[in-house]
């Protein structure tokens, strides 16, 4: 009778005594394996950011907070409000990745294959600077004749007329300035030539030279 109460009382210890074993951590990790050193680990967005009294603002640039008005920073914005800056998604409309290029316009560009395109984000990333330059170079009379201008409520700037000729064709974008606002044309989505006007507005896009004959190169 003693013996199994000893067992009884001596059998829970002994298997809290396993778990405790299995569970404490081997002494022989090498710390250095695990170090942080050398790793860039800041993720402090800009000041100007953080202090702003526009909360609108700071949400509309969360994504790229350090870019800022630089050419880069003007097609990370463009490319996360077409398709959250996704290479390889495809729309209910059938327009192409991270920023929704549709088959036509990629043949003007020289791109024959769209299932090749949406699967090479550096074919993507040369389509969106060719088709720029196509389209800078259609709207190059516009945007000397008209930036700098109020049409509609919104200033005019060449990352504005880029940005609204991505979204609507450049054909498009002459019909709203030169109507001065009255032809406003839209996406099936009914996002208009003047929101991505204004949306885009005050990028430097001066890296970006028109060219009638902008082609991807192989």
């Amino acid at each position: 009778m003693n013996i199994y109460r000893i067992k009884n009382a001596v059998l829970p210890f002994v298997i809290c005594f396993l778990i405790a074993m299995a569970l404490y951590p081997d002494s022989t990790l090498d710390p250095e394996v695990y170090s942080t050193e050398g790793l860039q680990l800041d993720y402090n967005i800009s000041k100007d950011l953080a202090m702003t009294s526009n909360v609108n603002d700071a949400k509309q640039n969360m994504f790229s907070p350090h870019l800022g008005k630089s050419f880069e920073g003007f097609k990370e914005a463009l490319a996360f409000k077409e398709s959250r800056g996704d290479y390889f998604t495809v729309n209910t409309l059938g327009y192409l990745g991270k920023y929704q290029f549709g088959a036509e316009t990629l043949k003007l560009i020289g791109i024959y294959s769209p299932n090749q395109f949406l699967y090479d984000p550096e074919l993507q990333e040369k389509a969106f600077f060719a088709n720029a330059e196509r389209n800078k170079w259609i709207l190059r009379k516009d945007i000397e004749r008209y930036v700098g201008k109020q049409i509609g409520n919104v200033k005019v700037t060449e990352s504005g007329i880029l940005a609204a000729a991505h979204l609507a064709g450049p054909g498009s974008v002459k019909k709203f300035l030169r109507s001065h606002g009255g032809r406003n044309s839209s996406d099936a989505y009914g996002s208009t030539v003047k929101h991505y006007m204004k949306k885009f507005s005050g990028y430097d896009t001066s890296i970006v030279i028109p060219n009638k004959k902008a082609k991807v190169s192989p």
